[in-house]
């Protein structure tokens, strides 16, 4: 190497230990960099490149617009705009109100999902009787039979003078099959817009970081969310067994909010901002309807604010916490506060997998957090009947979230999620018996067996643990 090169990347190489020490990262973390780049210098910067650059500094949106946004949010909604402290958890709303913005919402009308088909039958039909607009965003849209059919009735309603706006993860979808469908739906006259491009695939730092939303919105009146992808395995299921998984529909003035995400993420994505007051019609309002919160997080933000909302749940409940998650990589604080509630006393259940849908490594780490949580009293269960994609989280038989986030780092740190926090006691009474439908499909661990596994399989799942920030 010549002395030019040598004192070049020297240089590069202290930028990036000032760069790390400036940010005010955790201290472990920091630590951590600071020496794979002393031991390992090259390998160092090249993963540094890929896994360490902080975007909390960046904006998916300026505030200026985003105001705009919001406030036709506020000219719509209007007196359903929940203004007073929520009975179900006033903590949790006031909360995701401050660090997030989100209005709390009353007169939405939820439909709840936990097989995709009807899901799709119902998103099919409402795209058909779409009249303006239609907004749709997926991690993960594939050009199979699933795909072929929803992209050709959107290519239809381009036909009819619908505006279509499609958004999907470029990370998430690098293979030449789906390029080659987003291909033919801009051909439709469909807008096909990639989320934080990657360029060349594996040789951008934009790789590590992911939108892992999945939003409709139809003609501003009706929106879905959960944790459903457009793909036939969502529909066939894996591993000889159903995809199990949780969507919602919903009408109200929650919708807009969802808007405001799409149109937020779009802003980003495509550099086209769109803030048409025609976007933000009016909402139905439903007697008696749930009062909803919609909640984005991303690495931009300032604060974790999903993972926040979710702590102030488990924090504030008094009786039980039920939680499903395809993936359990935690966050210290969530461990902590899951094994703090059930050394209290309270009911703590956990429904996860027992066989992955993709890699080793995920299924690995998951279980390296299981013996913890029995030790402390919290109730495992490895779902048996296929593979559970089901995120939710309910709380007390008052309040619930359903969404994109996985109790995973990648989700609260790397990911742009989107949750809906429920404070309805109806809502968290249908979540409950879902989650009691699939303990009984599920079987239990116990400590005692647990407790026997074999040392190398131990030794196997503390070393995917290390990997957890980058699963």
């Amino acid at each position: 190497m010549s002395i030019f090169l040598k004192i070049l990347f020297g240089f590069l190489l202290v930028s990036v230990i000032v760069i790390l020490i400036a940010e005010n990262r955790h201290p472990v973390k920091t630590l951590a960099w600071l020496l794979l780049l002393f031991f390992l210098p090259v390998i160092g910067l090249v993963l540094y490149f890929f896994f360490g650059i902080n975007k909390s500094k960046q904006r998916l949106i300026s505030d200026e617009r985003l105001k705009v946004l919001k406030d036709h949010t506020l000219e719509s909604a209007g007196e359903s705009i929940v203004r007073d402290p929520v009975p179900e958890d006033s903590e949790t709303a006031n909360m995701l109100w401050m660090i997030n913005h989100a209005f709390v919402t009353s007169g939405n009308d939820v439909r709840f999902y936990t097989h995709f088909d009807p899901m799709f039958a119902d998103m099919l039909e409402d795209i058909r009787n779409a009249k303006h607009h239609i907004h749709f965003q997926f991690f993960i849209i594939k050009g199979d039979r699933v795909g072929r059919e929803v992209g050709e009735l959107l290519a239809a309603k381009v036909r009819e003078g619908v505006e279509v706006r499609v958004q999907y993860d470029d990370a998430a979808n690098l293979t030449l099959s789906k390029r080659k469908f987003y291909r033919w739906m801009r051909k439709q006259g469909i807008e096909v817009h990639p989320f934080l491009k990657v360029g060349i695939p594996f040789i951008s730092n934009n790789t590590n970081y992911r939108n892992h939303r999945k939003v409709v919105v139809i003609d501003g009146k009706v929106g879905y969310a959960g944790g459903m992808n457009i793909a036939d395995r969502y529909s066939d299921g894996i591993h000889g067994g159903i995809w199990r998984d949780t969507h919602f529909r919903i009408e109200g003035p929650a919708v807009l909010e969802l808007q405001t995400s799409f149109l937020t993420d779009l802003q980003f994505s495509a550099k086209e901002y769109v803030s048409g007051a025609e976007y933000y019609p009016v909402p139905n309002l439903f007697p008696d309807g749930v009062k909803t919160q919609i909640a984005t997080s991303g690495p931009m933000d300032e604060w974790h604010v999903i993972m926040q909302g979710m702590l102030n749940m488990i924090a504030q409940s008094d009786e039980y916490i039920y939680v499903e998650t395809p993936y359990f990589i935690p966050s210290e604080t969530i461990l902590m506060a899951l094994r703090n509630a059930a050394l209290s006393g309270l009911d703590v259940r956990l429904i996860v997998p027992e066989v992955m849908d993709r890699g080793v490594l995920t299924g690995l780490a998951t279980r390296s957090y299981i013996e913890p949580l029995l030790v402390a009293g919290v109730r495992v269960f490895f779902y048996q009947k296929g593979f559970i994609h089901a995120k939710t989280i309910v709380v007390d038989d008052k309040v619930s979230t359903v969404g994109s986030t996985n109790i995973d780092n990648r989700s609260f740190d790397q990911d742009f999620e989107i949750n809906a926090f429920f404070y309805d006691r109806p809502t968290a009474l249908r979540l409950k018996d879902d989650f009691m439908k699939d303990q009984a499909d599920s079987r239990e661990l116990t400590l005692e067996e647990w407790a026997s596994r074999k040392k190398v399989q131990r030794f196997k799942e503390s070393l995917a643990r290390l990997f957890s920030p980058l699963l």
